[in-house]
């Protein structure tokens, strides 16, 4: 067996092995210190039950954690009728004591708690009365003693409530942080399908009603080329309405299509003119030969920058900003940069970068979002323009 296991079985079993060892220590005490001796005032039978019934019920602490007090209290009240030695002269009873009320303390509802260390000083009282030599200097002690243990488990219990606290909240906070990421990758896909609708919709229904309108002028003898632009022409109705059905998909019900011209990477000093106004210093290059890029991708190259850029005035708290468009390769490459202490806009990136990782990921590009090594963060997308 491991030790790790070894380890957690212990943390977990350590107080069961304790009531055992009290059970056999009170047995092996009443049979030699009371039953050898004479002393004993009832069979040894009854003391063997009586025992049983003061310490076995401690093993069911964790389904039933006031009654196995109750019933435990109860047996010693009872075993004082007929063997009052057998409670009030063995330390483990004692002990037991101490560990009832210990118990009764940590219990986390306040008047509860308080009713068990009342009824423990009345088991006690009652002991003492029993006792042919009961005296009630006896009682004061064990009144003291059993008050000072309540007292330590209900600064225990109190520990244990503050850390099951700590930890509901936590898993509240992620079940809310979880939540907040899954709306926010529902509305960038609705956001999608609508650009999606304008993008794409756009350019098949041109093609199609070109592909249609030049169909009609062709001559009656160019029947092969007719043909085959009547195929395109169904093909270009059919993807149009797949492609309605896919938007429906990704798009709230509630949510109808935008009809204002989508922005482009043409508009990015714009953004970043915005930007400055907004009182955040903002340096902007581009390098490399620009080309006409598609226009998914010059939306979503924008939308990048979009997101940078607000995610450095509302999180970071940066003093300046920096844009980098760098054509190369076939790709376009859009860096935001930042001076601040921010992480992007929450946990794992913030959750309006969990939406920009799909968006990229739809074109086939790759986003990169972290901090810089020199400080600040910085957010890199390279896109295909092809």
């Amino acid at each position: 067996m491991k030790l790790s296991r070894v380890w957690e079985l212990a943390r977990e079993y350590w107080f069961d092995a304790l009531v055992v060892g009290a059970l056999a220590w009170w047995l092996a005490d009443a049979a030699v210190h009371l039953h050898q001796r004479g002393s004993a005032q009832g069979p040894m039978w009854f003391d063997a039950l009586a025992v049983l019934a003061a310490t076995m019920p401690l093993l069911a602490r964790r389904r039933y954690p006031v009654a196995v007090l109750v019933v435990c209290a109860l047996g010693v009240a009872l075993a004082s009728f007929v063997d009052s030695g057998l409670v009030k002269g063995p330390f483990v009873s004692f002990l037991i004591g101490l560990t009832i009320c210990f118990r009764f303390g940590m219990r986390p509802w306040r008047l509860q708690s308080v009713a068990g260390l009342a009824f423990v000083m009345g088991i006690a009282a009652l002991v003492e009365l029993n006792a042919p030599q009961g005296k009630v200097g006896d009682f004061i002690w064990d009144a003291i003693t059993f008050t000072v243990a309540w007292v330590v488990g209900f600064a225990v219990g109190e520990k244990y409530r503050e850390v099951d606290e700590a930890k509901e909240r936590a898993t509240a906070a992620e079940r809310e942080r979880e939540e907040r990421a899954r709306r926010a990758v529902a509305d960038e896909r609705a956001r999608i399908a609508r650009e999606l609708h304008d993008v794409v919709g756009h350019s098949v229904s041109v093609m199609t009603v070109q592909a249609s309108a030049v169909r009609r002028l062709l001559e009656q003898d160019q029947e092969r080329v007719s043909e085959a632009l009547q195929v395109v022409e169904q093909t270009g109705r059919e993807a149009l309405a797949e492609m309605r059905r896919m938007v429906g998909v990704l798009r709230h019900a509630e949510d109808g299509p935008a009809l204002a011209p989508q922005p482009s990477l043409e508009q990015i000093e714009r953004l970043v003119e915005h930007t400055r106004n907004a009182g955040l210093p903002v340096d902007l290059r581009v390098e490399g030969d620009p080309v006409q890029l598609p226009t998914g991708v010059d939306l979503t190259a924008y939308r990048l920058v979009q997101e940078g850029l607000t995610n450095a005035i509302k999180h970071a708290g940066a003093n300046r900003a920096e844009v980098l468009v760098r054509y190369a390769g076939g790709h376009v490459e859009v860096t935001v940069s930042d001076d601040g202490d921010g992480d992007g806009g929450g946990e794992g990136g913030g959750h309006g970068l969990v939406g920009m990782r799909e968006r990229v990921s739809v074109y086939g590009g790759k986003l990169e979002a972290g901090s810089r090594p020199e400080g600040g963060f910085r957010l890199r997308a390279t896109l295909p323009v092809v």
